[in-house]
Formats: structure tokens, sequence, C-alpha cells
């Protein structure tokens, strides 16, 4: 028997364009006791014309002055790019797209890091009636080879010459391919250029064809297992997409005081969730600004001069943010000081979840007084890392767990996390202000169903979900659901007030010999932020016992033994330490915790090289391709299975 009804408790606050409060309570239905669907009605109606084309010239029709983005100089400078310049610079290009002889429908691929031409090509793609196809930078010259064969494309901008001329011996099997332009050469400059003669009513023409069931984007999946599927998302997917998130996160997309709201953009572009969010700066007037890498020594310097109030990120970048902090801390003989702050800072991040949530008074007056305390200690040191006007963040990815949240929370950063896929153009679930559920992935971003099969497998339904995948024969497209629902391959569930949590992946599931199954993520995602440890793969499937592969962060490592005394050592003389050995066991301990007996981890092996998206063993979006890692370490695996059934495993050097 199924009921349903709305949460008592659970309200979702928002604004309406004209900055009204409204409360909308999700939808809540249950089966044999549980939680098993939940929806948040739209706060944005769905789309029955025009286009994420429109979105530059509206906004230089409306707000022609608004700084809607920064574009980074030769000198380091940040210039200010008002509504009307991006819009000129769009029409310029777009005119240059059709005066090369591009048609309407015609596949235009990039292939480069977050910088700012990727946003003007992919609006003046758009404007052109083009479908944009990205590639990865990071992408194999076999990768990108496949993609430009899979989709067809007739036109690639690349980034560098290098990543042009590596793909010039696979030209004879690019048909296809018509066009090559290169960022650093100019080349989009000259795009534009070529377009002078082509008058602004063709670019209009091309604009007014579409509408929101036109495909916009071919987007392929990061291929963990097998090859990448081609996403075929239309505009109205984006449209759906990012309205409703900038109605509800109207803290990130919407200025509350006279501070301008500003985002620094440092995530792969060619991936769903970055795509997502350029657009939603667009379409909110949000300044947009691009960091094209993740390096500490270059980005740092971006946040610093740019200054921006938001982030996007991911909780790998801010495990190592915390692991950081902690680390200057301890070598400037502050540790101590440092950990009693995490301390106050999480009790002032769970206090502030219980007021949001009605189940608790807030923070006390000795609370309040403790963060006040550390605040210049420890708190705004994180914050002026990052620019020092970060009040929120945006997380996706992987779960980001209530250790990291309830810091962050109470070092005076809100975090929104959320969980997607390329198959539903970014975020399905996110956390809605003021009423986080730390540990969660949030409620359904408004206009979304989320259910829970029998299984265990997350199903999503909503006008953000794609409709089909690509299909490069022309056969149209290859349906994603055939019942409105598609399944994720993802496992959750939900609590009593519609919020879900995410446990695993199906086909990640490991069966040990006596029958237990086993989701890795919980541990691996525990073991991950541990300040010596870079990446864990657990496994087991069919073994008599769970173990796991790990890896070391270097520099995590190098400054542990600085402050032990220890001398610097090469690599492979590390697995030698037995108080590193030590440290790691108590680090698996620990995260044994999380589960039952049969489920923890009884040995481990630290390999001697990290895994890493070079080698082949991650996905640019940095999720485990475990097959790939299972066969190249797999005598290493055939080891741990072969002594006593917990301890670590120390392989002699060869």
């Amino acid at each position: 028997m199924s009921t349903s009804h709305p949460s008592a408790s659970a309200t979702v606050h928002s604004t309406t364009y004209d900055g009204t409060p409204v409360l909308v309570e999700p939808e809540i239905r249950y089966a044999d006791g549980a939680a098993r669907e939940v929806s948040v009605p739209p706060f944005v109606p769905w789309s029955t014309h025009g286009s994420l084309a429109e979105l530059p010239f509206d906004n230089a029709r409306v707000a022609p002055e608004d700084r809607v983005l920064s574009r980074r100089t030769g000198d380091g400078r940040w210039v200010d790019v008002t509504a009307a310049r991006f819009a000129e610079e769009v029409l310029a290009v777009a005119k240059g797209l059709i005066a090369t002889g591009l048609a309407a429908g015609d596949r235009l691929a990039v292939m480069a890091r977050t910088v700012y031409e990727w946003t003007v090509l992919d609006f003046a793609a758009w404007a052109a009636g083009l479908v944009t196809v990205p590639i990865y930078p990071t992408s194999s010259v076999f990768q990108a080879r496949w993609i430009l064969q899979n989709s067809g494309a007739v036109a690639l901008v690349t980034e560098t010459a290098e990543q042009a001329s590596s793909l010039g011996p696979e030209l004879s099997r690019l048909p296809d391919l018509r066009h090559m332009w290169v960022i650093e050469r100019g080349h989009v400059e000259r795009l534009a250029e070529h377009g002078t003669d082509v008058g602004d009513q063709e670019v209009a023409v091309r604009r007014g064809m579409l509408s929101p069931d036109t495909l916009a984007t071919v987007v392929y999946t990061s291929g963990t297992t097998g090859r990448p599927k081609g996403c075929a998302l239309t505009h109205g997917n984006f449209l759906a997409e990012v309205d409703n998130a900038i109605e509800l996160l109207y803290p990130v997309f919407r200025s509350r005081t006279n501070e301008e709201a500003a985002i620094l953009h440092f995530l792969p572009m060619s991936h769903i969730f970055g795509r997502m969010v350029a657009v939603a700066c667009i379409r909110a007037r949000v300044r947009l600004g691009h960091a094209p890498s993740l390096k500490s020594e270059e980005l740092l310097p971006d946040l610093a001069s740019f200054r921006p109030t938001c982030l996007i990120t991911i909780p790998y970048m801010l495990e190592k943010v915390f692991n950081v902090a902690r680390a200057r801390a301890e070598t400037g003989g502050r540790v101590t000081a440092f950990d009693r702050a995490v301390g106050v800072a999480r009790r002032y991040g769970e206090a502030l979840e219980s007021r949001h949530a009605g189940t608790g008074p807030g923070p006390g007056a000795a609370l309040k007084a403790a963060r006040t305390f550390y605040d210049p200690l420890v708190y705004r040191r994180i914050r002026n890392a990052m620019g020092g006007r970060v009040r929120y963040m945006i997380c996706g990815g992987s779960p980001l767990g209530r250790r990291l949240s309830s810091f962050y929370a109470g070092a005076g950063i809100e975090i929104y996390e959320g969980y997607g896929l390329t198959e539903t153009t970014g975020a399905s679930t996110v956390t809605p202000p003021l009423k986080p559920r730390m540990g969660s992935v949030g409620w359904p971003l408004p206009g979304t169903r989320v259910r829970i099969a029998a299984d265990g497998e997350i199903l999503l339904a909503g006008a953000h979900v794609l409709r089909g995948y690509w299909d490069p024969h022309g056969h149209g497209l290859a349906p994603a659901a055939g019942d409105g629902w598609l399944a994720t391959g993802d496992l959750g569930h939900l609590d009593d007030e519609g919020y879900l949590y995410i446990t695993g992946r199906k086909k990640e599931m490991l069966i040990t010999a006596g029958g237990k199954s086993v989701a890795p993520a919980p541990l691996e995602n525990w073991l991950r932020a541990h300040p010596l440890i870079s990446q864990v793969m657990v496994v087991g499937d069919t073994r008599p016992y769970i173990s796991a592969l790990i890896t070391l962060d270097m520099e995590g490592v190098g400054h542990w033994r600085r402050m032990r005394g220890k001398h610097p050592v090469p690599a492979g003389l590390l697995l030698d330490d037995e108080d590193l050995r030590s440290t790691l066991q108590r680090a698996v301990d620990e995260a044994n915790k999380l589960v039952s007996r049969p489920e923890s981890i009884r040995r481990f092996t630290v390999l001697p090289v990290d895994l890493t998206e070079e080698a082949g063993h991650l996905t640019p979006s940095m999720k485990l391709k475990r097959d790939v890692i299972a066969e190249e370490f797999g005598s290493w695996i055939e080891e741990m299975y072969a002594g006593p059934a917990f301890g670590t495993h120390h392989r002699a050097r060869s």
C-alpha cells in the first residue's frame, strides 16, 4: 500500500522573481512504512518557447551595463565584460561560424580547459543553431577521436596547438571534420572577423528556429566502464535546470546585500556540472570568471584577485583545503588550537542545522563566543585563502559527509550539496537554503521527482532529464527511459522528510564469498579525507573478506615526516616506515566503525604509485576506473588474499 502527504516540517524556502518569499512543501510517498518517492513542484514553469541562444541578447536588452563576466588578461588583471559587450562578442563569433559554412544542427566540438572562450563559443554556437560537443582537454587521442567520430562533429576548437597537432594522424579517420581552430592562436577572434559580411538578421533567423525541444549539446559520460555514451540534452533541459536552481539557491544567484554576487569557475567546462553553472550565471547575470588551472600555485592567486562570493567545487578539493590548513597550523605550532577550532566549528554547524530543522535552539552563548574567538585565528584564514568573500559553495561529484559539512558551516561558509548525472543536466537534488541536512544530498530540485526502487536504485524524472542518447546513425535518439523514469545506477534511500542519501553504485557493489553485499563508497570517501591518503579502492567481490588499495598523498606524507623529525626518503622506501603503516591502520580502524564486521576492511596495501587521471586510473571527474585499476594491480590484490585476514600487506621492493 502506498500513501502520500506533504512533510509537516520539511519546507523549501525560496523567492519569486520579485523577491517575495515562498514556501513549498515536498510531497513524500510511502510504501511498506518507508519513504519511497519525493517530489517538489517546479518554481519556474517549463519553457514553451525560446532557447539558450537568447540569454546574452536578453541580458543586453534588459541590463546592458551589468557586469556578467570578468576576463583574465595576459598581465594578470581581470577586465569586466558587460552584458552588451558579451552579446556583441557572441554575435560576432556566431556570424563567423555561419560564414565558414556551418549549417544549423552541425556539431561543434570544443576541447579546452575552463577559459573565457569556452563560454563565448557555447553561446555563439547556439546562436548559429549549432550543437556543441565538449571534449576533456585531458582526453587521449583515441578518446577524442572516438567522440569526434561518434558525434559527427564538423568543426573542432582546441585550446592549444599541441592538442590540435596530436589529432593530426587521426584526421583520415574523421571525414566529417572540416574545420579546426586553436584558441591560443587567436582563431576565435579571427572567426569574429571572418563573419563581418554576415548580417545580424541571419543570426536572428537561426535563433528563431530554435525551441526548448531543439538539441543543444551532446555530452559524453566519463566512461568508468566501457565506452562513454553521448547524452543528448536540449535547450529545454538546460532552462528547466538552471531556472529552478537559480530560484532555489537565491543566496548564490541574487545579491542579498550591496556585495555583488560573483562566481569563479575552475571545474571542467567539459563536465555537465561546469556547463550548467556557467549557463546559470549568464541567465542570472552573476559575474562569472574562469580559472583554467586547479594547481594551488595558479588557482590561489586567481581566487585572491577575483574574490568570489561562491565557489563551485567537489569534496576532494574541500578535503585538501582542510588538510593543508591543518598542516600549516601544525608547522606553526598551532595544531592544538586548530583542532579545538575545528571542534567548535562542527558543533556550531550542527547547532545551526538543528535550529533550521526545528529540533534545537541553535548555538548558545558559550558556543557563539568560542566561534568568535577562533574566527580570526582559523576560520577567517581559510576564507581569505579563497579570496576573502566566499560565503557559499555548491558541491557535487560525491557525498561530502557530516565532518566537513559541519566544519565549513561553522567556519561561515554555507554549502549546498547536490546530486545529479550528465543525463539530468546537472543537479537533481540539492540542499535547500535554511534547511540543511548534513550527510544528505538534499531534496529534489524543484520540478524533480525522486523514487527509490525495490532494490535501492535511485530513479529520477523531470523536465531536466534527457529524452535519449545520441544515435550516430541518424535513427533518432536511443531512449533513456521507457516509463519516464531514468534509472541512475546509483543506490540510496530517503529519510522521513524526503532528504536523499547516496550509498553507492549498483555496478560497484561487492558481494563477498559469504554472500555479504558491501558498498565501497562510504569506506573510500572516509579514508580519502585522511591527510596522508590520496586515493582508495575497496575490493572483495567473491572474496572471503574486504580489502583495500591505498595510495599516499605525498605532500601530506612529507609534512607528516617533517613534523616527526624524519628525513626525506624516496617514495619506494616509505613502505618500510612502521610508524606510517600504523597511522594508516588507525585510519582504517576508524573507517571500519562506519560498517558491520563483515563489511570492514581486513587488509590493505599501499601502492607504490598514485592513481591519476593521466595514468588512466581516474576519469576527469575523479571517479575510479575500477576495472583498469584491478587489472593493473591484480597481483597486489592477489597477494592481499594470500596472507592472514587482517592487517597491512607489505610487498617487498623489487
